[in-house]
């Protein structure tokens, strides 16, 4: 049974990312809570962080020569890096996208006690972040937060003016900024009522700052994140080091699963068709000898040669199909899921949101159908579900990269691991040869959730 839907259902069955909000002045507004959340709390924590890094360095600097200093020292470091981590999930959670975390030990080398406690001395970033502490971010979040309660304050108290300027008592007060205004840009005496004129004037005021406000509130996270991506964030160096090692990772994954496919598709032959094969050349064989002295019996060793011969045949197309099944190649990863569902055991519906005829490379789409196919069996096999679900969908991660999402979920006995050398441990590392991810999410009694990411760009 199959159908088609635009909608996922819950995060883990691959639900659609939200799209990225494009720079349009209401999603500007959308951001204005966040990041009024995290200017507003800016200096607070900059001013405790100044606080308590300063004495600790300090300290730690005057007490170096009896040696109680070093380990002061490096109470410093690990409290800066504490702050500056704390800074960097503030900007992430004000919406600004996530910065890559520093090397903080090399990753080629051992963690010792001593690696862990002087480490920081022969590390740069501990000294950036120490420095981010100290002096940059206590200077620009004083800045940042006086302009944030200056332009929140004015917007507030000018759109709300209306309301409480009445209960101000204006008795000896001779000037009023309206009059002084009015009186200059005209260069002569109003008469208007100075009160009256104010409070108009405080309304402009306020519904200039309020619509000015998304635009204070981007620009000063906007500039929180440039400093904190320069000071906080990895090295470009660290990033080709990553890099490097990750596709490293996937080129020994994908060779260690096309190793592992090939001794599976072996051992498929051997214990399958092979045995078949064998078995009908005895049987032609025996036929051939009797055919002659007892054709009754020649005939029903062919019959049952022949039925072998189809057993054989449905067996290699069972396996093909563990390749790239030819309605794949034709029509595209919804039709060939589809096909798959129409002849699981298992009643499977199929839904997607991808538009009608979205194809992807040959690549993505061969290993997002081996998945789903791994997957449909395991069902079939060891789930005892009644029904199950196949889920395709094109999503984006936060840095607006495409991804392909491919889940299948059942209402089985659940209890799904990842155990090496066992069917999800090899589609674990066929995915992440495709620098993919596997995820699965099968606790004891169900509902078993089990899908892949594989990336498109």
């Amino acid at each position: 049974m199959t159908s088609a839907s635009s909608a996922m259902l819950d995060p883990v069955t691959a639900r659609p990312a939200p799209p990225a909000d494009r720079t349009t002045y209401g999603s500007l507004w959308r951001g204005v809570p966040r990041e009024l959340g995290f200017l507003l709390l800016t200096m607070p924590i900059a001013i405790v962080g100044l606080s308590v890094l300063q004495t600790l360095f300090w300290t730690g600097v005057g007490t170096i020569v009896i040696y109680v200093g070093l380990f002061v020292l490096i109470g410093a470091f690990y409290t800066a890096r504490g702050f500056g981590t704390v800074e960097v999930e503030r900007l992430r959670w004000a919406g600004r996208p996530e910065i890559r975390r520093p090397l903080w030990e090399p990753a080629d080398k051992p963690r010792t006690f001593w690696r862990s406690a002087f480490g920081p001395f022969v590390n740069g970033h501990y000294w950036l972040y120490l420095l981010h502490g100290i002096l940059i971010n206590p200077i620009v979040s004083i800045v940042s937060w006086t302009v944030t309660i200056v332009w929140a304050s004015v917007a507030l108290g000018g759109l709300t003016g209306w309301i409480w300027e009445g209960f101000i008592p204006h008795d000896g007060q001779t000037v009023f900024l309206s009059r002084v205004i009015v009186d200059w840009a005209s260069q002569s005496s109003s008469t208007f009522d100075p009160i009256v004129g104010d409070r108009i004037l405080y309304f402009i005021a306020g519904v200039l700052f309020a619509a000015t406000l998304p635009f204070v509130t981007r620009g000063l996270t906007l500039m929180h994140d440039a400093i904190a991506r320069g000071l906080l964030g990895a090295w470009p160096s660290e990033t080709l080091q990553r890099e490097v090692a990750d596709l490293s990772a996937s080129r020994g994954a994908a060779v260690a699963a096309e190793d592992q496919a090939l001794r599976r598709l072996e051992r498929d032959l051997h214990d399958g068709p092979q045995q078949r094969l064998i078995r009908l050349q005895m049987d032609i064989a025996a036929a051939e000898r009797k055919l002659t002295d007892d054709p009754d019996a020649a005939a029903a060793l062919l019959a049952e040669a022949r039925q072998q011969a189809g057993d054989t045949l449905e067996e290699l197309r069972a396996l093909s199909r563990g390749f790239a099944p030819p309605l794949l190649q034709d029509r595209g990863l919804i039709a060939a899921a589809e096909s798959l569902a129409a002849r699981s055991t298992v009643p499977m519906r199929v839904e997607s949101s991808l538009a009608p005829g979205e194809r992807f490379s040959p690549e993505t789409e061969r290993n997002a159908y081996y998945v789903l196919a791994e997957l449909a069996t395991n069902v079939a096999k060891h789930s005892g579900a009644t029904e199950a679900r196949l889920f395709v969908d094109r999503t984006a991660d936060a840095a607006g990269a495409p991804w392909l999402s491919v889940w299948v979920t059942d209402n089985g006995a659940g209890g799904a691991v990842l155990t090496p050398g066992h069917g999800l441990s090899g589609l674990s590392e066929r995915v992440r040869g495709m620098r993919g991810e596997l995820v699965v999410d099968s606790p004891a009694g169900g509902p078993t959730r089990i899908g892949t990411r594989l990336p498109l760009a």
